[in-house]
């Protein structure tokens, strides 16, 4: 029976899910805002920017 609780604890996946949520909910907790802005979560989660192979690139406006 402790190998499937320990199993259970190591799924890497959900542990780190878990703790981006604790980051978050620190994050909304300490601001003043009443929501966090896209760029407050993107840094508070260590994401931002542009999506990869899309930098520099602008899409031409169609002529109709």
């Amino acid at each position: 029976m402790s190998c499937h609780i320990t199993r259970r604890v190591q799924d890497h996946l959900a542990l780190a899910e878990i703790e981006l949520c604790g980051e978050l909910m620190i994050a909304a907790s300490a601001s003043v805002e009443e929501r966090l802005s896209p760029d407050r979560i993107d840094e508070v989660l260590k994401v931002g920017g542009k999506p990869p192979g899309r930098r520099g690139r602008r899409i031409a406006p169609r002529g109709d």
